[in-house]
């Protein structure tokens, strides 16, 4: 820490009691000035020399006949006017970044100019300050927080300005410029003074990170850490991203608990600051993708919605969580509601957060979103899971929520069926129309062979549901064998055994081998979810014969067609009822034979 000494004479102000200063000497002290509740008992000739208001106040004090005069408004009170009535004396005075400001703006207060006196106090405060305070890292953050208790003279006097420009020039040089005494309040570690204890004392050059800066600007208030960070991003010199790790630091160090889903700390005063403190975070994030976290991104928003921020702020904090939803995970999304709506999770944000990530197509900056857009809708799908066992979660919204994501965004649907089964779980009395409405926003197509065969065990999927699974795993099945017979060293024989039988056996056979490839009475994983042992649902559609073996499959190629189609939905005596009806009713099961097969292909 720099310092000044002023002055050459011992120390001979002495206190009598608390409310009283006076000064040790053979002469009699010639007037009373009152500091607030202190009285220093004084001499006129030293302060008349060098402060022009104490020439006015003791003059009109001679005036009225009195020894006393009172001073009560005197920035920095009873200590900074010790500190000059000193200087009058020639009593020896250090000055250094703790006292400094206050030092300058008593002398300003008690006029102390060079007019009074060549060489007089706010002069030689003014030298210290340009040549050594302000050259210094560390003095100028300390003589910064100072200031804020002596507005608005410190802000008069450009201390508050000159602060902030001497730390916003220090940030902003190059990193290879910096000296390490300039960095961190805390102690220094082995390495960071060049010397490596693995190295037996010789000493080793050692980068400067270019956030070094950033963990001492936590330490300011928020007023000045935002015109500090106002002031660098001015100077266009700190790269986005180490703005951006500023910003986060000084909001954990300010609101711990940011991290722990909650910005609610003690009284109705402390949510008022916290809120303030992240309108003003917010306001001072760069425009730049990516310069912060959004897993941050959306603490802030969770903070901000607990805070009642103002609008403004989340609905930016939205737009930028939605340019960069990719690096988002489920448990970041999980942002509670307010305590008067009923579902656990806020799915409205979400939804416009996702809205925000899609409405990039129509940006013509952005490009390659092809990845960024499957990622997403995994996240979407993972939130949905999540999502799907609070039980006062709308169909509605839910639904939305799925229709949200492009369709082209998943090339599997298998995260989906398994958002969709949880949500069945949890709302079994769903009506038979709601049931199909939700399970056809399954594309059986892209649901893997682990996820098809727990959908045919499935008894809350509809049937006609579950014989499109079977439908197009049969489908699958026929084009791999048909590829493999192509592709084999008997190309022609193999060629013509196909070709000479009829679709429907070949098919038929296909059904038979599909069914046992799917093990479809076995429980377990499918695509790392637990599924569970489930009852076997293909009972609804295959029969075994005495030895335990899946007969083929007979389903009329209209009714397929039919179900495929989506026709015939609607009559209550249609050929394969919709599962999701009533236990008790008479529902037609599917006639099984083993006498013929019918080629599923419409």
């Amino acid at each position: 820490m720099k310092f000044m000494k002023l002055g050459s004479k011992p120390d001979f102000f002495q206190s009598e009691g608390k409310d009283v200063r006076s000064v040790a000497t053979d002469l009699p002290a010639d007037i009373i000035i009152h500091v607030g509740n202190i009285k220093f008992h004084l001499h006129k000739f030293p302060l008349l020399s060098k402060s022009q208001l104490m020439q006015r106040l003791i003059t009109t004090a001679n005036d009225e006949k009195s020894d006393e005069v009172s001073i009560s408004d005197i920035p920095g009170g009873a200590a900074a006017f010790e500190i000059c009535a000193k200087f009058c004396y020639g009593i020896t005075v250090t000055l250094n970044a703790h006292n400094v400001a206050v030092a300058l703006c008593a002398a300003e207060y008690l006029e102390m100019h060079e007019t009074a006196e060549k060489g007089n106090l706010i002069y030689k405060i003014s030298v210290f300050l340009r040549t050594s305070i302000l050259r210094s890292w560390k003095d100028s953050i300390m003589v910064l927080q100072t200031t804020r208790f002596l507005l608005p003279w410190s802000e008069d006097l450009k201390l508050i300005s000159n602060c902030i420009e001497s730390i916003a020039s220090k940030a902003s040089i190059d990193p290879s410029e910096v000296e390490w005494s300039y960095t961190y309040n805390r102690g220094k570690l082995p390495f960071e003074n060049g010397l490596d204890p693995h190295l037996n004392g010789v000493k080793k050059e050692h980068s400067v990170p270019k956030d070094w800066w950033v963990e001492d600007l936590c330490e300011l208030k928020i007023d000045f850490f935002k015109k500090v960070i106002v002031a660098i991003k001015t100077k266009a010199k700190a790269s986005p991203e180490v703005i951006g790790q500023a910003l986060k630091s000084y909001t954990y160090k300010k609101l711990s608990s940011l991290g722990k889903g909650s910005a609610k700390n003690g009284n109705g005063g402390d949510a008022a600051k916290n809120k303030s403190l992240l309108e003003t975070i917010i306001s001072l994030l760069p425009p730049d993708k990516g310069c912060v976290s959004c897993s941050f991104l959306l603490k802030l928003l969770r903070a901000c919605r607990l805070l009642n921020c103002s609008e403004t702020g989340m609905k930016e904090l939205v737009k930028r969580i939605g340019r960069q939803l990719e690096d988002a995970t489920v448990s970041d999304l999980l942002i509670p509601t307010s305590s008067e709506e009923d579902t656990v999770y806020d799915i409205d944000v979400v939804l416009n957060i996702v809205k925000e990530f899609t409405m990039q197509d129509n940006d013509a900056a952005q490009s390659n979103l092809a990845g960024a857009k499957i990622t997403v809708a995994k996240l979407v799908d993972g939130y949905l899971a999540e999502v799907a066992k609070d039980h006062n979660l709308p169909l509605s919204k839910f639904i939305d929520l799925v229709e949200i994501v492009p369709t082209d965004s998943r090339p599997s649907h298998d995260e989906l069926y398994f958002a969709i089964d949880t949500y069945l779980k949890g709302y079994p009395d769903l009506s038979k129309n709601e049931k199909k409405r939700l399970c056809a926003l399954i594309d059986c197509r892209k649901l893997s062979a682990n996820s098809s065969s727990h959908a045919v065990q499935n008894e809350r999927l509809p049937l006609r549901l579950v014989v499109q699974v079977l439908y197009f795993e049969q489908m699958r099945a026929l084009a791999a064998t048909t590829s493999q017979a192509e592709s084999g060293a008997s190309y022609g024989s193999s060629r013509s055994a196909i070709t000479t039988n009829t679709e429907d056996e070949c098919v038929g056979g296909l059904v038979v081998d599909n069914l046992k490839a799917m093990k479809l009475d076995v429980g377990g994983k499918v695509n790392g979810h637990e599924w569970g042992s489930s009852n076997n649902r293909i009972g609804d559609i295959c029969a075994k014969n005495t030895n335990g073996k899946v007969k083929d499959v007979v389903m009329p190629k209209k009714m397929l067609g039919n179900l495929l189609s989506g026709k015939g939905q609607s009559s209550e005596n249609s050929s394969l009822s919709d599962t999701s009806g009533s236990p008790n009713s008479n529902r037609e099961e599917p006639k099984l034979t083993p006498s013929r097969t019918i080629r599923y292909v419409a």
